[in-house]
């Protein structure tokens, strides 16, 4: 067992060590430039959403370190080189912070994707991947053979995203997302530092100089103090993330056994976690609902433990309207004889258009505007042919799978068998 858990085989000098980890420290020369290379690579990933640029800057930035310089100052207790570790990590986060803010405030995409928002919301999670991410790197660092674990371990503890995230808070004014951006970037930095000192001290380095045993004691402190001022609000936090990823599952499970499993084809979903009371909205391709079934639908929710929560249904308010109007009359009137007076009232080349833009933009909201008419087309024969025909705009080009789904939502909308859809910019 001894022999299995010794961390002294394969061990490099310890002088050439420290001489290696005190030239982490400094960004000067090629580290600076590395640095500045991967607070762009790094905010390019986030803002393009792409995660194999976002693991490129994590594996050449250079932010680990003068966090490795802090924690093996901490373990030999030399306070000179934990000043200078400190003073380069503020400096390179200020310079992340500033060059990160600038990028995101110059670009013209701003909005938050999921590369992003999956850096604001850490918890006790982020805390052992910090931990033990950091373990590894430090037992990497003092080996004679590095191995493959380090290319890993920049991976695992993350360090520049999270701090471009923040800057990306600032340039957008969403201070939650940099608040919560910053609390990861710190965790990050605070339990690789914690790992370092835990494997100098195993290992047995000696002292810088003469340390009586208040100052040593007080480094413990120190140490023990920030460590559950990280801890207490990480546990909170993964107490939040279940509760929510809970939510999650019971609304799948909900929707699933409701409305998927009996055939019901879902065109928009969004669940709304943090309002109050907790909202799940939906939409459908064909089927519509009266008042009374979606009052139903939302007494449904507590059997499967959405207490609190509202359902709201999408859907064409003429439609809804009518179904009102038809459950209210007396027994004599049916609803085929109210449809009936309705499809009357329909213009030969106009649809009833009425809330059509905002329901397709609660469905689609790429759309930037869109109309429909029934149009004329003429030719040499003696009778003319309607075609029922859409024009939308939108932000940018609507993906092929997306043009299908609106043009038919349009059908279903309209009531048309068939129906032309352009885009205005074409």
């Amino acid at each position: 067992m001894n022999k299995l858990f010794n961390l002294h085989n394969g061990e490099e000098n310890k002088e050439k060590v420290l001489e290696n980890v005190k030239n982490s420290i400094s960004f000067s020369g090629s580290n600076f430039w590395i640095l500045a290379c991967a607070i762009m690579v790094a905010s390019v990933g986030l803002n393009v959403n792409s995660t194999a640029v976002v693991i490129g800057a994590m594996l050449i930035s250079p932010l680990m370190g003068p966090i490795v310089g802090a924690g093996f100052a901490l373990g030999i207790y030399d306070f000179t080189l934990l000043r200078k570790s400190l003073k380069n990590l503020l400096i390179s986060t200020l310079v992340g912070l500033i060059v990160s803010f600038l990028y995101f405030l110059l670009s013209p995409f701003k909005e938050a994707q999921s590369e992003i928002l999956a850096r604001t919301a850490p918890n006790i999670y982020d805390v052992l991947i910090a931990f033990f991410g950091g373990l590894v790197g430090v037992i990497a660092v003092t080996r004679v053979e590095k191995g493959n674990p380090i290319p890993g371990v920049a991976i695992a503890t993350a360090l520049m995203p999270p701090l471009c995230t923040a800057g990306y808070g600032l340039a957008t004014g969403n201070f939650g997302y940099f608040a919560g951006a910053m609390f990861l970037y710190t965790i990050n930095c605070v339990f690789i530092c914690i790992a370092t000192f835990i494997i100098v001290k195993y290992l047995n380095y000696p002292a810088a100089g003469l340390v009586d045993n208040k100052k040593a004691s007080s480094v413990r402190n120190w140490i023990t103090g920030i460590t559950l001022l990280m801890i207490i609000p990480s546990v909170y936090f993964a107490y939040r993330f279940i509760q929510q990823q809970r939510f999650y599952d019971k609304v799948s499970q909900y929707i699933t056994k409701e409305f998927e499993d009996k055939g019901n084809t879902i065109v928009y979903r969004k669940t709304f976690y943090s309002s109050d009371p907790r909202r799940v909205e939906l939409a459908f391709l064909t089927r519509r609902f009266t008042a009374d079934q979606i009052a139903e639908e939302n007494k449904k929710m507590a059997d499967f433990g959405l207490e609190n929560t509202k359902l709201i249904i999408r859907q064409d308010s003429a439609f809804l309207a009518n179904a009102n109007k038809i459950q209210n009359n007396e027994a004599g009137n049916d609803a085929a004889k109210i449809a009936a007076e309705l499809n009357a009232k329909i213009d030969r080349y106009t649809f009833n258009t009425e809330n059509l833009y905002s329901e397709a933009k609660a469905i689609f909201p790429e759309l930037k505007s869109l109309s429909a008419a029934k149009q004329e087309i003429l030719s040499d024969a003696d009778s003319a042919a309607v075609i029922p025909v859409a024009i939308y705009e939108s932000e940018k080009e609507l993906p092929e799978a997306e043009k299908q789904k609106l043009r038919k939502w349009l059908q279903v909308r309209l009531k048309v068998d068939t129906l032309e859809l352009y885009n205005r910019k074409k």
